[in-house]
């Protein structure tokens, strides 16, 4: 909250929020984003939503265009998210998207993809108690072994380890899903 000159948050994690917002505005965006990737912190986080992982801010570009699909498919990984229709939403050729992409991001958009699919991944296995074809699933890999190498590739571990170190010893139950609904949620995914 901005007051004239007094500025204030409610938490944590909203006063570093607060703190990288005054780096941008005094020292520019690349000053608050290097910042943030030194704190292995999101510059910005959308509403409602978890901390991202570094690895994807490092990527993060200034076209605001391409940033809100950045941020669209961090929010959305379980999306058919081939680049026909990442181009799609961008209003561009497949091709034309694909090099905009590389160029302003140094990395492919099927490369981005993959990373933002490992880090939803991550957060629920370290928390929920989802089976790990279920985590699969709902964030975009479609089976448990294209995301145990992408895990491999990206973290040097598999889920199954990952959630060892980093899961909640405690996690609280979830919701258990029909066959039925699991295969209506698999078929809506492909």
């Amino acid at each position: 909250m901005r007051d004239g000159p007094i500025f204030t948050s409610g938490g944590i994690t909203a006063g570093i929020d607060l703190a990288l917002s005054l780096v941008e505005e005094d020292w520019g965006r690349e000053q608050a984003l290097l910042t943030a990737r030194y704190m292995v912190m999101f510059l910005k986080r959308p509403g409602g939503q978890s901390q991202f992982s570094g690895f994807l801010i490092s990527e993060a570009t200034d076209h605001l265009d391409l940033r809100a699909l950045q941020m669209w498919i961090m929010e959305h990984p379980a999306e058919d998210l081939c680049i026909e229709r990442l181009a799609e939403r961008m209003a561009m050729s497949p091709r034309n998207f694909a090099r905009v992409f590389q160029a302003k991001t140094g990395v492919t958009p099927a490369k981005y993809v993959e990373k933002a699919r490992t880090d939803a991944a991550r957060q629920y296995l370290a928390t929920t108690d989802y089976r790990i074809e279920m985590v699969a699933m709902v964030s975009g890999f479609g089976d448990a072994e294209r995301m145990r190498r992408a895990f491999i590739r990206h973290l040097g571990v598999n889920p199954q380890d990952y959630r060892a170190r980093f899961g909640r010893s405690e996690a609280p139950p979830t919701p258990t899903m029909t066959h039925s609904r699991a295969a209506a949620l698999k078929a809506s995914l492909q």
